[in-house]
């Protein structure tokens, strides 16, 4: 018998993958990535580099005032707040929410300047505002971002992205640039409107003495389901002389609030202005005729004040589409997208490191 040697070592078949059932899955996952992968890339600007996007507006914010690590885009210059909601049950004749029955609830709040920019020098002059978060009962949140001016300066997410360049002062010269002002506002008259009304409303000479406004239009229903427009806002208690108050020193303002706080608790009245079935829902530049129904509601009192580099507060994102069972959004375009930019803006500074706030835990102990 003759024995054949050979060198060569045969590989092993090749086996088929014939199992369809895994082959499916695999491609269903595969799909799945591309979806969750195509929708962070939408979400960034990525696939629409000209669409009007979140991240755009936040990228708006963040070139007219610059990078600043762990800061709010708007609103960055701020100072914590807590303390307590008492309904006077008013509010239960258009609204099921429990935030409206007789009796006090707890809120957090926030306090700050319009504006990107976190270490700015107090104006009186720059739009304030006051954030609130009421916690319910039940578990639910109401949460509501006012400032001090009684319309807002525009009706859609696309010209408050124009606004906000064309109100920026351009690098050169430090200045507005008049003839892109005026050629913004020839195209949108509802905010050279709102300016008008605005330069009516002087500010009042702090934080604790102005009132603050939700702007937008909303829907509260009652518990027999009828359902009305409603606007809200906040009233002060008190007023404070602008001749007593500081005029001077970087945080100023914020100085007079600390102080202001600490010699006795701040209240408001929380107003709900109901309107009627032809009043704008969805245009935040208009106001309604000042003649609509007015239901105090009740008061909101502050009565302790923190920095925000030791409040939890600081990491609050102040939603306006966060709201209680009764509360519900109306058809204004700019809810969903103050939402959606809010949220932008938050993954983005929770994932940055912290600076220091300008107001220290030191002043706000003074």
């Amino acid at each position: 018998m003759k024995i054949i040697e050979s060198n060569t070592i045969s590989e092993p078949p090749v086996v088929p993958l014939r199992n369809e059932g895994l082959l499916g899955q695999l491609a269903a996952i595969g799909v799945l990535l591309a979806l969750i992968l195509g929708f962070f890339l939408y979400a960034g600007g990525w696939l629409t580099p000209h669409a009007l996007t979140p991240a755009s507006i936040v990228n708006t914010f963040e070139r007219v005032a610059g990078m600043h690590s762990g800061f709010r885009r708007n609103h960055a210059k701020g100072v914590c707040v807590t303390g307590y909601f008492e309904s006077n049950g008013q509010g239960q004749a258009i609204s099921k929410s429990l935030v409206f029955l007789p009796e006090r609830v707890p809120i957090v709040g926030r306090f700050a300047f319009a504006g990107g920019q976190p270490y700015a020098a107090d104006s009186a002059q720059t739009v304030r505002s006051l954030a609130i978060l009421f916690k319910l009962p039940d578990g639910e949140e109401w949460r509501t971002a006012m400032i001090n001016i009684p319309v807002f300066l525009v009706n859609t997410p696309q010209a408050f992205n124009e606004f906000l360049v064309v109100s920026s002062p351009e690098p050169g010269t430090g200045k507005v640039n008049a003839t892109a002002m005026n050629a913004f506002l020839s195209r949108h008259p509802e905010t050279a409107a709102a300016l008008k009304m605005i330069g009516s409303h002087p500010f009042s000479s702090g934080f604790g003495d102005s009132p603050y406004f939700a702007l937008n239009a909303f829907r509260f229903i009652n518990a027999g389901g009828e359902s009305v427009p409603v606007r809200w806002w906040v009233a002060p208690e008190e007023t404070f002389s602008r001749a007593n108050s500081p005029v001077t020193g970087k945080n100023y303002l914020f100085d007079a609030l600390i102080k202001q706080v600490h010699a006795k608790p701040l209240r408001w009245h929380l107003f709900l202005t109901v309107g009627k079935p032809e009043d704008p829902t969805a245009q935040a530049a208009s106001p309604w005729p000042p003649d609509r129904r007015q239901i105090d509601a009740g008061t909101l009192t502050i009565d302790s004040i923190e920095s925000e580099d030791t409040s939890p507060t600081r990491d609050i994102n102040f939603d306006p589409l966060v709201l209680p069972d009764g509360i519900a959004p109306s058809d204004d375009p700019l809810l969903s997208a103050r939402s959606a930019v809010y949220s932008q803006s938050f993954i983005r500074r929770e994932g940055e490191r912290k600076s220091p706030s300008a107001v220290s835990p030191a002043e706000v102990g003074k």
